[in-house]
């Protein structure tokens, strides 16, 4: 059953008070449904738009497809806003993606003009699929049989687009659309797991640094300091995992489910906690704080190759940003410490 404006409006107000900041998919009422889809389209339209003209010197045919793409969400975007002036006027909310927990949020702009064209292309493609699993939630959602017949259309058109690998000319993939369907589902298991384990390696990994660090400085002592260690990354661990789980339900993202993203996230940040932690069972404190600063580098190492591998991110970069930052906080702990 799709919910009132008035009491979207007070849910919205409620979740905002507390610092959420995002309205729900189910508190979203027919018209904001329209209006989401309407501005999503206008998003992608704009990303498609862009990709081309990254690509039109030098990959000519990708960029003719891109172009093509582009002109296809705004022919959705048009049939959108006409179903919305027929039904509710003229004046359209304003609401975005970013705007709706769980909605799938697209890379930006100034990171895409970076990417090699490999990637560009699977970009699309988990576009499109995101796209399909939204008109998908938002039929269900409606009961205006204008509204569901437009939203049912779309949904069978971004899953037309399934094909677009083979479009793209994508090489090392078969060109029948399983294999094809294979390829976006990989890219959305990324999503579900390697993105929410990254994210706490990352987190238990450089934000314990400080306090454990400052602790074995401060006190010479392996056992107060591997205290301070277990204590940072067990709480981080709980703090991660319940913000993972309870910033996104998956059903509209495709993320999957919350408890388990929150499961590997906790997991995975006090994983990466415990790493520098545990050398302070060592009782020579200079033994231990040796041992400690070399897993930190491994860490750091690993977190960069994961970053490479699954996020599309050169490895010099990423390992520059990681080991800037560690060392940032490293240095802080030590400088806290000795104060």
């Amino acid at each position: 059953m799709v919910s009132s404006p008035r009491t979207a409006t007070h849910r919205g107000d409620f979740m905002a008070f507390f610092g959420f900041g995002k309205r729900g998919f189910s508190d979203l009422s027919e018209q904001e449904i329209l209006a989401l889809a309407i501005s999503a389209e206008e998003d992608d339209a704009r990303i498609y738009q862009a990709y081309a003209e990254m690509l039109r010197d030098n990959y000519p045919a990708s960029a003719a497809v891109f172009d093509e793409m582009a002109e296809e969400e705004n022919t959705h975007r048009r049939w959108l806003i006409e179903l919305h002036r027929e039904k509710f006027g003229e004046r359209i909310p304003l609401i975005r993606r970013e705007n709706v927990s769980g909605f799938f949020e697209r890379r930006p702009m100034w990171l895409a003009q970076t990417l090699p064209l490999e990637t560009i292309r699977k970009e699309a493609l988990v576009m499109e699929a995101s796209s399909r699993r939204f008109y998908l939630q938002a039929y269900q959602r409606t009961q205006d049989a204008a509204i569901r017949k437009l939203l049912g259309d779309l949904a069978a058109a971004e899953g037309g687009h399934l094909s677009l690998a083979h479009r793209l000319g994508l090489t090392h993939l078969p060109s029948d659309v399983k294999a094809e369907e294979n390829e976006a589902a990989h890219r959305l298991f990324v999503l579900q797991y390697v993105q929410p384990g990254l994210v706490g390696l990352m987190d238990g990994s450089v934000s314990t640094l400080a306090p454990l660090f400052a602790a074995a400085f401060a006190t010479h002592q392996t056992w107060e300091t591997f205290l301070v260690g277990m204590a940072a990354s067990i709480g981080a661990g709980i703090s991660m995992g319940f913000a993972e789980a309870l910033s996104d339900d998956g059903a509209l993202s495709g993320r999957g489910s919350p408890w388990i993203r929150g499961v590997v996230s906790g997991g995975m940040t006090m994983l990466g906690g415990l790493g520098h932690a545990l050398p302070y069972l060592i009782p020579n404190f200079v033994t231990a704080t040796a041992v400690a600063i070399v897993l930190v580098v491994i860490e750091l190492c690993a977190i960069s190759w994961i970053r490479w591998k699954y996020m599309d991110t050169p490895f010099l970069r990423a390992a520059f940003q990681i080991v800037v930052g560690g060392a940032l906080v490293f240095a802080t702990g030590i400088l806290i410490g000795s104060a």
